[in-house]
């Protein structure tokens, strides 16, 4: 048994994954697709809930007969419930492995999703809501898996998987409420929450079948176990040569060092993480920090949580009656972001993060703005039913949800999943995780009240205020990191600066008016 320390110098290798020439590299590889969905389940859970919470919401309050405040509670508690979960995740899937982390998040959520199913008052119900928002904070381990078992080339796309699987779980809560609408109303909403038992059970039993993660085993000194997973998920057996020889010297393992297991350091399991992520972090790691817990805040802060769990609400005030037709409506809601979302996956291996971010991000602020009009006219003119304003409105919720759902609903989730060092990545990921959740549970619980206070219009004037600054935020700090290997990211983020890049750019289009002209990378 070989006996190595994470402070070992590392090494540094003349081979690059990019280095592969194009014609050696094989079709994608089906294992680790397969495994990035099988992983991506859970998040068909979080995206259930939110979808089926937006209509269920509505006979649960006449059901139980609870006021608005409790109905914005009983919504958005969800999102400060998973930050426990958030929380936990990352030590535990440093100590018990991210596969059966996953598995643990099943077995929870079943237990929630009956007490929700059975809840015979408000208390119970919220005990249930309680359970399953700690198995939901438990999925920040999923995008942390993915990316480790990815080969670079296809990171981004299944990477995304999650957000593709949280959109297909609130198009499933959509249809949801329309198949279970006319049902009596005591039962119709125990059926919709209570449903959700079944992708549960479907994730614990399909999730045993994954491997661990490659860089996990590595940690945890079983490097032949590593190897041969790497050998499974990699693009051909170069590229998992490669990725092994990197994720060594990360782990500070010598390269000659190829014993089936090794001795580690107790670094390599998680202990001092928090001091190196908050008290003593490198320049590089404090900017990876920033980032990840300013996109995850942005994306939430922007407004697409209201957007996705008042939807009935929202489209009753630009027009719509009926529950039926406002659940149908959402349904198309639900549908529109999946299918964006869908697009997403295969625009983010070819234009990049930063590029699509930005595009993203900056179609969030136009539509908000029009939203915003469109609603406030429909607001001051509710005798009259001006038809070009309730069109504008839908089409603007619409026009939304997919310019959030190509780029920053995703991106969101792989940037941060790739850019931590080895050692800091589970509880990284696990920061952003839970300040996402916080963001999406405050905007969630205060949206009906900040209705009220400043109307419709001007909470939507108030999203596209703060999706102006997280464009600002993002073209800042925020480096391109297509096509970089996992051990290639502190580097990166040491060395970006906006200025130098706007500087190189400017300089770049000026020679190429008179010649060819070698572009730099970030």
């Amino acid at each position: 048994m070989g006996d190595v320390s994470t402070d070992h110098k590392i090494v540094t290798h003349d081979a690059h994954i990019s280095s592969i020439p194009n014609h050696e590299k094989p079709r994608k590889n089906r294992f680790a697709f397969g495994c990035a969905v099988l992983a991506s389940m859970i998040y068909v859970l979080l995206g259930y809930d939110i979808g089926v919470m937006s209509g269920a919401a509505i006979f649960i309050q006449h059901d139980l007969r609870i006021n608005d405040t409790q109905v914005e509670i009983l919504t958005g508690i969800i999102n400060l419930y998973s930050l426990i979960g958030a929380i936990v995740a990352g030590r535990l899937s440093d100590l018990i492995g991210r596969r059966y982390t996953i598995v643990l998040a099943a077995a929870i959520f079943f237990i929630g999703a009956v007490l929700m199913g059975l809840a015979p008052n408000y208390a119970v119900l919220m005990l249930g809501r309680f359970v399953a928002g700690v198995a939901i904070g438990f999925g920040v381990v999923t995008p942390v898996y993915i990316a480790e078992i990815s080969p670079p080339a296809s990171r981004g796309f299944l990477t995304s998987f999650p957000e593709v699987f949280i959109n297909a779980g609130i198009l499933l809560g959509y249809v949801s409420n329309f198949a279970f609408s006319k049902l009596p109303e005591h039962l119709s909403w125990r059926v919709m929450l209570g449903i959700g038992v079944i992708p549960s059970v479907l994730l614990g039993f399909g999730v045993l079948t994954m491997p661990e993660s490659p860089r996990w085993l590595v940690m945890q000194g079983r490097l032949g176990e590593a190897k041969r997973v790497l050998v499974r998920v990699s693009d051909s057996k170069d590229e998992a040569e490669l990725r092994v020889a990197e994720i060594k010297d990360v782990a500070g393992i010598p390269d000659h060092c190829n014993d089936e297991v090794v001795q580690v350091t107790k670094q390599s399991h998680g202990e001092g993480v928090w001091k190196d992520l908050f008290l003593r972090p490198t320049q590089s790691v404090r900017r990876v920090l920033i980032a990840a817990v300013g996109i995850h805040f942005f994306q939430q802060s922007s407004g697409i949580d209201t957007v996705v769990l008042y939807s009935p609400r929202i489209l009753k005030k630009a027009g719509i009656t009926g529950n039926s037709a406002l659940l149908g409506a959402s349904v198309a809601v639900g549908f529109v972001k999946t299918m964006s979302i869908s697009v997403a996956t295969f625009l983010l291996d070819r234009i990049g993060r930063r590029s699509l971010l930005l595009k993203s991000v900056g179609g969030m602020i136009v539509c908000l703005v029009l939203l915003a009009t469109s609603l406030t006219v429909v607001d001051h003119h509710e005798e009259e039913k001006l038809m070009w304003a309730i069109g504008l409105s839908i089409a603007m919720i619409l026009a939304f949800v997919a310019s959030f759902s190509i780029g920053l609903g995703p991106i969101a989730g792989v940037y941060c999943a790739e850019i931590f060092p080895l050692r800091l990545r589970a509880q990284g990921v696990s920061v952003g995780g839970a300040v996402n959740r916080v963001t999406s549970g405050v905007v969630s619980m205060t949206f009906l009240s900040l209705t009220k206070a400043i109307t419709v219009g001007g909470a939507f004037y108030l999203y596209a205020g703060v999706a102006s600054v997280a464009w600002v935020f993002f073209y800042t700090f925020l480096p391109e990191t297509q096509g970089r290997t996992l051990e290639e990211m502190d580097k990166l983020f040491a060395e970006f600066n906006w200025r130098s890049m706007c500087r190189r750019k400017h300089r770049d289009s000026g020679t190429s008016k008179g010649g060819p002209i070698e572009l730099e990378s970030l």
